[in-house]
């Protein structure tokens, strides 16, 4: 029975790796939206780093991991670029390349504080099929299948106050079909919504609460998904905080059904920045991992490169 899940999660990894798409699990809620929309490159005012590794379904051979870093910031008081590198590995399929992004922000109404940003990513993914590790060979596989695809990710961002909105059309350009078979999704075209608001304790403003949720729908085959987050934050005098919080993923038709649930947690320090999640997916894998665990590890290094006010 185990082989035959394992079969199957290879068969599920395999037939969505070649969407050439970056597999999104929680690394946006450690404190790096910029990861999932260029159009929050620079909002803050100083150099953001983050460098990302999850490990997803620990315990089954070959399961999918990946590594990632990514580095925003301001170069003008109303301009931020940024850079995000990954390498993702999902059994015998392995992807990796970067996105290169470029953000302007608006300010609407600097009393109010309403922002309106737009931000443009250029991406280059390399996917490839690691023939060399497969057990049983493949005649209809004789030479090395790689693909480079080139593309593009836009998005717009609304801030007012304490609350966000954001929307990313993301790959919007098609990819060749006829590199690995005919039957591959030729749309890479995923949309994203995401939304949140900031609750802040009236008093000295030391506690808040963010409930957010990220919503994907993928155009090739219809499939979409939402996720439901709530964090808690616990802000020192000195502007360090700690956090904590939930979030619980779930296919739009199936909301009692949930893909990942788990906690999350971090710690800003000074320049540094630690954070864990772990999630635990809740299918017949179960019984066979231990779950899919994240670590990242970050700076904020040259604070007041800006002082615009739409970097807060």
């Amino acid at each position: 029975m185990k082989k035959l899940i394992y079969l199957f999660t290879l068969i599920f990894m395999s037939s969505h790796a070649q969407e050439l798409t970056i597999p999104t699990h929680t690394q946006y809620l450690a404190d790096n939206h910029f990861i999932i929309s260029p159009s929050f490159a620079g909002i803050g005012d100083y150099i953001k780093i983050r460098g990302n590794g999850l490990t997803q379904w620990v315990g089954i051979e070959n399961a999918p991991d990946m590594q990632s870093l990514a580095a925003d910031m301001r170069i003008a008081d109303e301009t931020g670029i940024g850079v995000f590198f990954y390498n993702d590995r999902n059994g015998n399929t392995r992807q990796y390349g970067g996105k290169f992004s470029f953000a302007h922000h608006l300010i609407l109404d600097k009393y109010y504080d309403q922002f309106l940003s737009f931000g443009i990513s250029y991406n280059l993914n390399q996917f490839r099929l690691d023939i060399e590790n497969f057990n049983v060979p493949d005649r209809a596989v004789t030479d090395d299948r790689s693909i480079t695809n080139h593309n593009f990710d836009l998005s717009v961002l609304y801030r007012f106050k304490d609350s966000y909105l954001n929307f990313t059309a993301a790959n919007i350009l098609n990819k060749d079909l006829n590199i690995f078979g005919i039957n591959e999704p030729g749309k890479l075209r995923n949309y994203q919504i995401y939304a949140g608001y900031i609750f802040k304790e009236n008093i000295n403003r030391s506690f808040e609460i963010e409930p957010s949720t990220f919503i994907q729908y993928f155009e090739s085959d219809g499939r979409s998904s939402t996720d439901l987050n709530v964090k808690l934050r616990w802000i020192q005098n000195n502007d360090d905080y700690y956090w904590g919080g939930i979030s619980y993923r779930f296919l739009n038709d199936q909301l009692l059904n949930p893909i990942n649930i788990g906690p999350m947690g971090g710690i800003k320090k000074g320049n540094l920045y630690l954070a864990y999640s772990y999630q635990l997916t809740t299918n017949e894998l179960m019984a066979y991992n231990s779950g899919t665990h994240m670590i990242t590890v970050g700076f904020d290094i040259l604070q007041g490169i800006s002082n615009c006010p739409c970097t807060y």
